[in-house]
């Protein structure tokens, strides 16, 4: 997929086959991904981006709520190849039962992209003792003038928010989907679409109910 000059592309997919994403951005223009993954069957994704272009704009999203014996593998490669490029890539994994899944991400700013803002996160919350995951940021810098940063964690629904929520008379249940809805609620808001957000939001919600 080619992105021309000035051009605006947004797209979610939610469950997607197992499939490969290939863009080129030209200057000045904009992209979004949100990958969505819920239950289902296995997947593995790989997106590659190259912001060919000066002053383009990436935001790559993603949001995992795996359970059962299920496999997620996401990849993504992102290169700024010109200057005053902004990226954002934000993935986040909730995984419970035996799910199997990982994230690589690789970040690379080339020589000639000065004035880049590149950012990677990815966040994971294990909720049983079977479920893996693997996380593997990978950022390689070739110029000098830029602010690039990436992290990733991985842990279980912090217990101190837990106590501090059931002291209010919450219960332990209900402290946990709110903590997972809120965790999950970083990715889903940035959806643009009002309608295309709440259905998302909603099977989100009613598959994580599911792991409590």
């Amino acid at each position: 997929m080619l992105l021309s000059k000035g051009q605006t592309r947004h797209l979610v997919l939610l469950n997607p086959s197992s499939q490969e994403l290939r863009i080129e951005q030209e200057e000045g223009s904009e992209l979004t991904v949100h990958i969505i993954v819920v239950g289902g069957d296995d997947v593995s994704m790989q997106v590659y981006v190259n912001q060919s272009g000066e002053g383009a704009q990436t935001r790559l999203y993603g949001l995992v709520v795996a359970g059962g014996e299920q496999k997620v593998d996401l990849s993504t490669s992102l290169v700024h190849v010109k200057g005053g490029g902004k990226s954002e890539q934000l993935f986040k994994y909730v995984l419970s039962d035996k799910a199997q899944a990982s994230f690589a991400g690789r970040l690379k700013v080339a020589q000639d992209a000065q004035k880049t803002d590149a950012y990677q996160t990815n966040r994971n919350i294990i909720l049983s003792d079977d479920a893996r995951m693997r996380t593997m940021p990978q950022l390689e810098i070739y110029a000098d003038d830029v602010h690039c940063s990436h992290g990733a964690s991985t842990g279980q629904l912090d217990d101190t928010a837990l106590f501090y929520m059931q002291q209010r008379g919450i219960s332990r249940e209900h402290a946990q989907r709110l903590l997972l809805e809120a965790f999950a609620a970083e990715v889903v808001n940035t959806i643009d679409d009002e309608q295309v957000r709440e259905n998302v939001r909603r099977e989100v919600e009613e598959t994580l109910y599911k792991f409590i």
